[in-house]
Formats: C-alpha cells, sequence, structure tokens
C-alpha cells in the first residue's frame, strides 16, 4: 500500500485495513477527520515510537505545539516545521515502508 492508496481508503472505505499496524490506523483516521479516535490509538501504544511520531503530528495538527514536541523526541525524530498534509504523507511512507 502506498500513502495514497492510503489517503484513498480513508475517503472511501467505512474503516481501515484490518491488517494496518495501529500506528497507520491512527494516520487512517487522522486523514478521515476523526481527531479522537486516532489519538485513543496512539494513547494505547504510548511506549512504541510509530505511536509516538504520529501522536506528534495529532498534536501538531490540534496546535499544541508543545505537546507535539514532546512526542517528537519520544518518537526520537526532529520536530517538523513542513505542512500537516506533507507531514501525513512522509509519516504513511516511512511506516508503510
Amino acid at each position: 500500500m502506498t500513502p495514497a492508496e492510503l489517503a484513498r481508503s480513508a475517503a472511501a472505505d467505512p474503516a481501515p485495513p484490518a491488517s494496518l499496524a495501529p500506528a497507520l490506523q491512527a494516520l487512517w483516521w487522522t486523514r478521515r477527520g476523526d481527531w479522537e479516535r486516532a489519538h485513543a490509538i496512539v494513547q494505547a501504544d504510548e511506549d512504541g515510537r510509530e505511536a509516538a511520531w504520529v501522536h506528534a503530528h495529532l498534536h501538531r495538527l490540534e496546535g499544541d505545539a508543545g505537546n507535539a514536541h514532546y512526542w517528537y523526541r519520544r518518537a526520537g525524530r526532529p520536530s517538523s516545521t513542513a505542512a500537516l498534509d506533507a507531514e501525513w504523507d512522509e509519516i504513511a511512507a516511512a511506516l508503510l515502508g
């Protein structure tokens, strides 16, 4: 699956593919506009670096830069300054491998 296919799935399908890892499911829900559901997924995996990266993106999306910086550090990633859609694509591409 590519980031574009993931985005298309979020636009068309009622639920994410069951085969997606939790961090990718959270990205799927983020693209769908369901911040709360995406946040619940990444909160359930607080120790995972992938989930922390998505968690950072979510807090950046809501405008909470301080919380986003915390989660970028937990993910071992630099804080992003990219456009939010570009960052979503970057995270999706990295997690989809």
